[in-house]
């Protein structure tokens, strides 16, 4: 949104879904590595920490018999406060796919136009590199030795197209819904 996305706003985002422990959180962002690439783990905890001294996430701890307490994190007031201030800011024009990924995760806590805008950006964002691979294959086509750049611009064209078509079902989807809807997208405002 007003930057690239922020590992704060990200947690805030996942504990607004529902209160984790720091292994939950390892545990899912693993499940998504292939999407949102290789999360660094290192800095969730120091991260985790930050948000508890800022009064943003509270900590239970629970202990058990045979293993060391389990600490479970949960978003405050606060935090959630500070979440949605993340999610008023203009969205950030040049935002990486990582950074979509991120946000398509936290959608419900945003609302319907934000989410439709974010769509929309991505949308010409990726119209705009699907033009490009488009013009770089035919430019090239004759004069291409080398397969495996060509079936690099293949690939990009194919996962562009992939995705326009996506981007569109999915918009298409919103605009049949409640357009005057302001709430967060799941209705999961607090």
């Amino acid at each position: 949104m007003a930057g690239m996305m922020n590992a704060r706003f990200f947690l805030l985002g996942l504990l607004d879904q529902r209160p984790m422990s720091g292994y939950d959180i390892k545990r899912y962002l693993k499940s998504l590595e292939w999407l949102i690439g290789s999360p660094s783990f290192g800095s969730l905890y120091p991260s985790l920490h930050a948000l508890l001294d800022q009064g943003l996430v509270t900590v239970e701890i629970a202990s058990r018999s045979d293993k060391p307490p389990r600490k479970q994190y949960s978003i405050t007031d606060a935090g959630r406060l500070a979440l949605q201030e993340w999610a008023d800011r203009p969205i950030f024009p040049r935002a990486t796919l990582k950074d979509f990924v991120m946000v398509l995760m936290l959608a419900g806590n945003l609302t319907l136009p934000r989410v439709a805008a974010h769509l929309e950006q991505r949308r010409a964002q990726v119209a705009t590199q699907r033009a490009v691979l488009e013009r770089e294959l035919h430019e090239t086509s004759g004069q291409m030795t080398d397969s495996g750049e060509r079936l690099a611009l293949d690939y990009g064209l194919a996962l562009a197209t992939a995705e326009l078509a996506w981007l569109d079902a999915t918009l298409g989807d919103l605009a049949e819904g409640d357009d005057s809807a302001t709430g967060p997208l799941q209705g999961n405002a607090r």
